[in-house]
């Protein structure tokens, strides 16, 4: 069992995770400075994990915590914004808090004593990586298990939902991919076999899952991302193994038995979306990533994908001492392009385009799949000891040669980005659009306010 026995709050940052989170009802948020643009309605949700402690015992890791939704309602000028903050209560959660303690192994923990827990005990599905908002729920998404879905408005946890297709414990992955033309959904999971099984799927606009396909993968991969590009679906699968024996025997959990193997190099699938079969596969340099930018097809054919990579799996470490409120090791981050040639799976070009630390690549959901000039991330404020802060900025990167522009807010803030498609881009003088996010802060435990800038 790998437990954290001390916290610090020495970083401003730290505080937000010194003690579990707080659920509140829905409530009205107090404006601070700015204005809502009038145009701006809907709902913005936020998942992450809320609790990373219970019963005086820390989680191992980051990944490990229950995740907690956040909703920021956006009404008309009048009314303002509201928000509600709640826990998906999923069986795992709902038990432990019926406990008061820890009962579970997850990603980076082996389950509490006794020791036959660690046999008897499946891992706990935290719903904690991400959301999916369909017409008629939301969905809190997590790695290796179904998703649980939620009321849009109340966030009351509704339960689990196989989206007429998932098996129970079949993984439905954190970040779907939506087409912005006809509205599909593709996602895919890994199923636990003598070798990873990847499962791709195909979904209608309401989630339902219309089309899926399995593929037999070399070993079990990390695969926590994948790009929609046009017509096809890549998948950049990195030179990291699990070492099955530590889990197997109980004596080991699944973040620390991750092996980086550099000499298999990064292969690289590639698959038709409408059929999901494959088209080619390659092989490529070594390198981990999280996070993809956005991927589209060129006017020779070829594929141009934008990921943050690193140059091993040292993240994997980072983040399991950011769950401590203290951070030690620096890790390096950069955003490159690749371009690939679809038909026989291979890269002809990579090239680093931002040599900055940088995380969290995204571009306007109107445009992913396809060419768009401009991809938003988050980097560390400037002047900040990389190894000891958490990303505190936001930054647009554009395809023309000028330098990054960026947004710094207050030091614990919750960084976002939303794309407003009704409400014009600001223009420079030629033309080219400029930074323009909306910084929400949300303090959870000390009140409810929003910062807009």
């Amino acid at each position: 069992m790998h437990t954290i026995d001390k916290k610090s709050t020495k970083k401003a940052w730290a505080q937000a995770l010194a003690q579990p989170a707080k659920e509140f009802p829905l409530t009205q948020l107090q404006i601070l400075a700015g204005k809502i643009p009038e145009d701006l309605r809907g709902t913005l949700y936020r998942n992450g994990p809320g609790r990373l402690e219970r019963g005086g015992m820390s989680v191992g890791h980051w990944f490990d915590g229950d995740g907690a939704i956040l909703a920021v309602h956006f009404n008309s000028p009048e009314e303002g914004a509201t928000a509600v903050y709640r826990y998906v209560h999923t069986d795992g959660y709902e038990e432990e808090t019926a406990a008061d303690k820890l009962l579970y192994g997850n990603y980076g923990m082996t389950a509490p004593e006794p020791i036959w827990n660690r046999w008897l005990k499946p891992l706990k599905n935290s719903a904690n990586t991400s959301v999916l908002a369909l017409p008629d729920k939301l969905l809190a998404l997590w790695e290796a298990d179904n998703p649980h879905a939620l009321d849009l408005q109340t966030l009351n946890t509704l339960g689990k939902d196989d989206l007429g297709a998932l098996k129970n414990r079949w993984p439905y992955s954190a970040h779907p991919k939506i087409d912005p033309k006809t509205g599909y959904i593709f996602n895919f999971g890994i199923s636990i076999g003598l070798n990873g099984i990847l499962n791709i799927y195909k979904s209608d606009s309401t989630g339902k899952i219309q089309q899926k396909t399995s593929f037999e993968l070399d070993g079990f991969p990390l695969i926590h991302d994948f790009v929609l590009a046009r017509q096809y679906l890549v998948f950049f699968v990195s030179p990291l193994r699990l070492n099955a024996l530590p889990v197997l025997t109980g004596f080991g959990c699944y973040g620390d038995s991750f092996e980086w193997k550099p000499q298999l190099g990064t292969q690289v699938l590639v698959f038709n979306r409408e059929t999901l079969s494959l088209v080619s596969r390659g092989e490529t340099e070594p390198w981990f990533q999280w996070h993809f930018g956005n991927g589209y097809v060129d006017d020779s054919g070829l594929i141009v994908v934008d990921v943050v990579r690193y140059e091993d799996f040292q993240t994997n470490e980072y983040l399991r001492q950011v769950a401590t409120g203290e951070t030690h090791n620096s890790v390096v981050s950069t955003l490159w392009q690749i371009h690939l040639d679809p038909s026989i799976g291979k890269v002809k070009a990579i090239e680093e385009i931002i040599d900055h630390n940088c995380e969290f690549p995204v571009v306007p959901p109107q445009e992913r799949g396809q060419y768009t000039n401009q991809t938003y991330l988050s980097m560390h404020r400037q002047g900040v000891d990389t190894s000891k802060e958490i990303f505190g900025a936001i930054a647009v990167s554009t395809t023309k040669p000028t330098p990054l522009q960026l947004l710094t807010v207050a030091k614990i803030a919750i960084l976002v980005n939303l794309f407003m498609p009704k409400i014009p881009k600001i223009l420079s003088k030629d033309g080219s659009s400029q930074l323009c996010t909306m910084a929400i802060l949300i303090v959870v435990k000390f009140g409810y306010m929003m910062r807009i800038g």
